[in-house]
């Protein structure tokens, strides 16, 4: 090889690796804030990212730290995340993490998937104007109980008293509005409501004997992510007594659960990674309003209907979106 052939060579192979760190380091960072051990909604919001043209391993990265369900943990990795310089933290798993990245900075642009009212937790002015570095997607787990409730009269034969579990470390926003609800509704529907706390794992069995005691038709398990966590064992306390319940997530009827109707948390974290895309692109979040659900899905477990001595009324049946065999 010539000399200068072997300099022009040597001179390409030298710049390859540092052009190559050069696009690493102008590569957007993402913090992913996640407060609950489960990464099933993940992928949509990768999905949603990419529909805003921003593929991870391409031109984005994304910095991954989860609580695991340890609501504690979540305000030092949201702190780790600001220390990171991340250009955006996506708070998804539950209110917690969002208000744990609001409290960690007030500058950079949070995007957040919640079951509860953002409004009324605190974390937006408005939905309409969110105002500050925060904005988001929620599925508004707390509202569907009015249709919840009518849900379970057409299932459950003189409904008479039902049950409710609400879980604290949900945040108080979301607690007061879903007991709200579920009373107001049953109110409305004639029906009496009995609302039990579970704070940890170990309260779920008292919680059940509790509801058993009070002699419970039927249950409305809140959107808490807690329930989420703990999905295999509610659902099996369900079946042990004999409780038909209804869930606002379709990974409970997946799981052996009654029923469920609640709007698609999934939609919510495509819909957050689209808004991340967008403030990437250089979109503020006080300008991005709040988003909200469009669709409410019903999905039914045909086993269990039969496992609990139910039958689904034709009428129930006809708007079901979803029956599982």
């Amino acid at each position: 090889m010539r000399r200068r052939e072997f300099i022009t060579f040597l001179g390409g192979v030298t710049a390859w690796p540092l052009a190559a760190h050069a696009q690493q380091q102008m590569m957007s960072v993402i913090g992913l804030l996640n407060g609950q051990s489960s990464t099933s909604s993940i992928p949509s919001f990768r999905q949603g990212l990419s529909e805003a043209g921003f593929d991870e391993g391409r031109n984005v990265a994304i910095v991954y730290r989860s609580a695991e369900g340890e609501v504690e943990r979540l305000p030092a990795l949201a702190a780790e995340l600001v220390r990171l310089r991340v250009a955006v933290i996506a708070a998804v798993g539950g209110i917690n993490s969002p208000l744990a990245a609001k409290t960690a900075t007030a500058s950079i642009p949070i995007v957040f998937t919640a079951g509860g009212d953002p409004q009324e937790a605190g974390l937006v002015a408005s939905l309409s104007r969110p105002g500050g570095n925060v904005t988001g997607a929620t599925f508004l787990g707390s509202m569907a109980a009015a249709k919840q409730i009518g849900l379970l009269r057409d299932m459950v034969p003189k409904l008479a008293t039902i049950g409710v579990l609400v879980n604290p470390l949900g945040g108080p926003s979301l607690v007061a509005a879903v007991t709200k609800n579920v009373q107001q509704s049953a109110l409305a529907a004639g029906i009496k409501s009995i609302v039990v706390e579970v704070n940890s794992e170990r309260d779920l069995s008292p919680a059940f004997a509790q509801l058993i005691e009070q002699r419970v038709d039927a249950l409305v398990i809140g959107g808490f992510i807690f329930f989420n966590r703990y999905m295999d064992r509610v659902v099996a306390l369900t079946g042990q007594h004999k409780i038909p319940a209804i869930y606002n997530n379709r990974v409970f009827p997946d799981a052996g659960g009654l029923m469920s109707y609640g709007a698609d948390s999934r939609d919510a974290y495509r819909q957050a990674g689209t808004y991340v895309g967008r403030i990437l692109k250089g979109d503020k979040p006080a300008d991005l309003p709040v988003m909200q659900p469009t669709k409410f899905t019903l999905v039914i477990n045909m086993k269990t209907v039969k496992a609990l001595g139910l039958a689904v009324p034709p009428g129930l049946l006809a708007i079901t979106d979803e029956v599982i065999e």
